[in-house]
């Protein structure tokens, strides 16, 4: 039991050290966009100072702090439901060929028609509300995840299949134990795309349908010319998003991927 507290503990502690890598990245981009600001100005573009202190404006109403909520649980709500339904027809199709040859076409339509035309559709069939925000996110996460499985499931060892059907274990035992640990190394980045683009498809479907939210208050800046609000309702979105992927999704990944840890050879970094 301490051993195991130990491991976990030592493994959080390197991916917390990790956040340098992210900080440094993070500052070059803001000596990036600081160059913008003084290149063309701050009505075109506010320095990166003035956009934090627009943030910290925002963020002293509790009120926004409601509408940051409200703009994540819908994207997190499409986003469960692509990972759960995508999953699901993925390695369905990873095990059938038949399927995968049947289904790429219909993948394929999906991501070809832009978020836009689904918002529009989703605004006749549901109205201007959470529904619309959360099918929109939901649609446009799908197929990522659908192919990320499906790749996933279509490139397993089938040698380790042979081998655990030789010891017996049936069908869901295979699955569980074999052929979902081999999906997880191009599940997971499918995943965390498509996480992104459910919280980007819900900020364009509330934008566009007036549905409250993140959405709703970019709509009000751009109406105001207030650039510097809309940069910081921007960042407040990028930062939840970072917040639900870096305390959500990656800790559960480090957790079902905890055997490659244990497979790598002492002293070898990533």
């Amino acid at each position: 039991m301490i051993s195991m507290l130990g491991t976990r503990a030592a493994r959080t502690g390197r991916f917390l050290w990790s956040a340098w890598a992210g900080m440094a990245g993070l500052s070059v981009f803001a000596a990036i966009w600081q160059l913008g600001h003084e290149t063309y100005g701050s009505f075109i573009l506010p320095a990166p100072a003035e956009t934090l202190v627009s943030m910290v404006g925002l963020l002293a109403d509790p009120e926004n702090w409601r509408l940051i909520g409200v703009t994540a649980a819908r994207a997190l709500v499409g986003f469960s439901a692509a990972a759960l339904f995508g999953t699901a027809a993925g390695v369905l199709a990873g095990y059938h060929p038949a399927i995968m040859r049947l289904a790429r076409p219909q993948i394929t339509l999906l991501l070809g028609v832009p978020p836009i035309a689904w918002i529009v559709l989703m605004m006749i069939w549901f109205g201007n509300g959470a529904g619309t925000v959360a099918a929109t996110a939901a649609v446009a996460g799908l197929p990522v995840v659908f192919i990320g499985a499906a790749e996933g499931i279509a490139g397993r060892d089938r040698g380790l299949d042979d081998m655990s059907r030789a010891v017996g274990l049936g069908p869901i035992s295979r699955l569980v134990r074999i052929a979902l640990r081999q999906i997880l190394q191009s599940l997971f980045p499918a995943l965390t795309m498509a996480l992104g683009t459910a919280f980007k498809a819900s900020i364009m479907a509330e934008l566009l349908a007036n549905a409250g939210g993140v959405g709703a208050e970019l709509a009000s800046a751009r109406a105001n010319l207030d650039v510097a609000a809309a940069l910081a309702w921007i960042l407040l979105s990028v930062a939840s998003l970072i917040a639900v992927e870096y305390g959500l999704l990656q800790p559960v990944r480090a957790e079902a991927e905890a055997w490659r840890e244990s497979a790598r050879p002492w002293g070898v970094k990533r």
